[in-house]
């Protein structure tokens, strides 16, 4: 288990963090910081406090959607990690104006760290870039996101509080629930042809939840960064990848005309987008190694291999 970024002792100790949308990643986080410090949890569902519990985390019942439930959030703990996502309509994000309008009744906090996507940008025909990209999100749902990240610069910025806006691409890992990557591939899911094929970015959940623990305690200042693997290369080369590696026959091949004729609007948007990231100033300004550069690094051969 990694050791926590340097803090002075004493204050580490009696430190608390405050995690909104606790699912594996939250959870991943909460191990990271087990026996450190208190790591609190809002949930929605009083059937996951045991679950909650048993990972060392104290469960405190509240609801995004119902900001009347959120009154004991202001002054809780000094750090916030922010992973809920926004609502599944509309261009923006009611959740976290509730969360912001709770935790501004008191002080205290002074660092906040919000888990975004890299869908904020839109398509960008395949092009290298870093966090100065201009955003241009062509769908709701990256609209959403674009109108969290915008309220939780202004508040951070209003209060003094340390702000990092992760964007994050693909989550995959080995055991993350519709996270691993083999099952795609043994399910025979297809992927466009070399010439209409697009750019996809990765990130392992354990990289991404030690990118978040080291966002909570080095965050300076308001930030963006790109929560992303090394891994450069079109979608349909990387489950070639997966299955070589796994010995699985490699993914069919589609035309965009055929996807668009036998795959759900859901994934031709992800399909329509192509981007590289540039993860330099994670790895600079995080301190972060990451254990999983590439998808391979995460699978073990093929029996026998």
């Amino acid at each position: 288990m990694p050791t926590p970024p340097p803090t002075r002792p004493a204050v580490f100790r009696r430190s608390r963090v405050l995690i909104v949308g606790c699912g594996d990643v939250g959870l991943r986080v909460a191990r990271l910081l087990a026996g450190r410090l208190r790591v609190i949890a809002l949930s929605s569902q009083p059937a996951r406090r045991p679950q909650l519990r048993a990972a060392g985390l104290r469960p405190l019942l509240g609801d995004l959607d119902d900001p009347a439930s959120l009154g004991r959030l202001a002054g809780l703990a000094p750090r916030l990690l922010h992973l809920a996502p926004p609502p599944g309509q509309g261009e923006d994000d009611p959740r976290t104006a509730a969360l912001l309008r709770a935790l501004g009744r008191r002080g205290g906090l002074h660092t906040a760290v919000y888990g975004s996507t890299t869908g904020v940008y839109g398509d960008a025909g395949g092009a290298f870039f870093d966090e100065t990209r201009p955003l241009r999100p062509a769908s709701d749902r990256a609209r959403r996101r674009v109108a969290a990240e915008q309220r939780l610069r202004d508040w951070s910025r209003q209060r003094g509080v340390a702000l990092a806006r992760l964007r994050i691409p693909g989550i995959y890992a080995l055991d993350r629930e519709g996270g691993d990557p083999r099952e795609r591939v043994a399910r025979g899911s297809p992927v466009l042809q070399r010439q209409d094929d697009v750019h996809t970015n990765h990130i392992h959940a354990d990289d991404l939840a030690r990118a978040c623990l080291r966002a909570l305690f080095l965050g300076r200042k308001p930030r963006a960064l790109h929560i992303s693997d090394d891994g450069q290369l079109p979608m349909g080369d990387h489950f070639d990848a997966v299955a070589e590696r796994c010995g699985l026959p490699r993914p069919p091949r589609l035309s965009r005309a055929e996807a668009q004729a036998r795959l759900s609007p859901m994934t031709m948007s992800f399909l329509s987008e192509s981007r590289r990231l540039d993860n330099g100033r994670m790895k600079r300004e995080l301190r972060l190694k990451l254990r999983y550069p590439t998808v391979l690094d995460a699978l073990p051969p093929a029996a026998g291999g």
